[in-house]
């Protein structure tokens, strides 16, 4: 631990804020993990709202400056390509 004063006040207000963006970042993460399940399971519907609710999730990330905005822009562009490859696929029987 820093002697500083003002430096262990830093170092609290990191450990703070990291507890906080981590929350956030897991959270992302899970509902890309949700959208990518249903979309290789083929259930489209259930794709398509689940990936509308992980790139709402990066874009408050990104708005909270937990992301930088060209990783959120990358993540979801990943995404939606993969929903756009589901979609022109035909269904498997």
């Amino acid at each position: 631990m820093p002697q500083i004063k003002s430096a262990q006040k830093r170092v609290r207000q990191v450990e703070k804020r990291q507890l906080r963006n981590k929350s956030v970042l897991s959270q992302c993460k899970t509902n890309i993990t949700k959208a990518e399940k249903f979309i290789f399971s083929g259930e489209m519907e259930s794709a398509e709202a689940a990936v509308v609710t992980a790139l709402r999730s990066l874009d408050k990330a990104v708005e909270k400056g937990i992301l930088h905005a060209n990783n959120a822009a990358r993540r979801k562009a990943r995404l939606m390509n993969k929903l756009n490859q589901a979609k022109t696929l035909p269904p498997a029987e």
